[in-house]
């Protein structure tokens, strides 16, 4: 049986610097970092992609498992190797350091999708990073997208910007041309004022409404996220915690929108809730450890709010 959502893109092995300067081995990747927060808020979640048949590639196929992710619809090969990102942290937040040129995923192309699989999902979730990694992927993506919508599913997308990975003026052609394909907007802020030109967040969620989407979700860091319809429109407050780690708060943003988007929330329930889970992924190190389940999300989202 086909899950529910299916997130496209690649996974990278993680190391994160920690206050005593060594680096903790986690998991990244922000659509695999996505998957996870969706599963653990009891959502069907699987991953579509390629990685090495390496040590790391197997890591990451233990993780899923582990995690409850369906792993049906990823690949293993020996032609390539999975990508590796070191996190490091200063007086400006965290920075990334990627080593991923000819990765197993950056290699996988529109002939390999998984169409049976894709026809099937009722949420497809992608972002700028699964076509920024190359050509062949950014093809696979807008495949991808032309299946799910073609077969009545729904396409989610995050921009999120890599300019180490593509330059702006291919990065926004891209995305735009991607996102007037989807239902579910999903930028951050920083992002889409170097997309879209525009810096207010209302014009901002115009912006991509008039581009197609049904549904966006703008985040906005610590002041929480501006979601919009074309009927109606709010800014769903964010939750307060001491942060020591903002790695994949916005990734588990998008997982669990996702998860309660799948289980019939409204967007703005769902901007409540996912809220709560990126608030709570920031008081750990990493992008997946510190991610929550679904009893603590609701157990900080009952407590009263000051």
């Amino acid at each position: 049986m086909t899950p529910d959502i299916l997130c496209l893109g690649e996974p990278m092995l993680e190391f994160n610097q920690q206050p005593d300067g060594n680096y903790l081995p986690g998991h990244g990747g922000d659509t695999s970092n996505c998957a996870i927060a969706a599963a653990r808020q009891g959502a069907s979640v699987g991953y579509v992609t390629h990685i090495g048949a390496d040590t790391f590639g197997n890591s990451f196929m233990d993780l899923w498992k582990s995690e409850g992710v369906d792993t049906s619809t990823v690949s293993q090969v020996d032609s390539a190797h999975t990508g590796v990102y070191f996190v490091t942290h200063g007086a400006d937040g965290h920075e990334f350091s990627y080593f991923r040129a000819g990765s197993a995923s950056s290699r996988m192309g529109a002939e390999h999708l998984p169409v049976a699989a894709l026809e099937q999902a009722k949420i497809l979730h992608v972002s700028g990073i699964s076509q920024a990694i190359s050509d062949t992927a950014a093809d696979a993506v807008f495949k991808a997208i032309r299946i799910v919508k073609a077969a009545g599913g729904k396409v989610s997308y995050d921009t999120n910007l890599r300019l180490k990975l593509w330059p702006i003026e291919r990065a926004t052609a891209v995305t735009h041309a991607a996102m007037a394909q989807c239902d579910i907007a999903l930028p951050g802020l920083d992002d889409a004022q170097q997309l879209t030109g525009l810096t207010d967040p209302d014009e901002i969620a115009d912006f991509y409404l008039n581009l197609g989407a049904s549904v966006v979700a703008l985040t906005l860091g610590a002041d929480g996220t501006l979601v919009a319809t074309p009927e109606k429109r709010e800014r769903v407050k964010g939750r307060r915690v001491e942060a020591v780690d903002a790695t994949a708060a916005g990734d588990t943003f998008d997982g669990a929108f996702l998860a309660r988007i799948s289980k019939g929330d409204d967007p703005f329930q769902a901007a409540r809730y996912a809220n709560a889970a990126a608030a709570l992924s920031t008081q750990g190190y990493g992008a997946v450890e510190p991610m929550p389940h679904k009893d603590a999300v609701e157990a900080f989202l009952a407590e009263v709010v000051e």
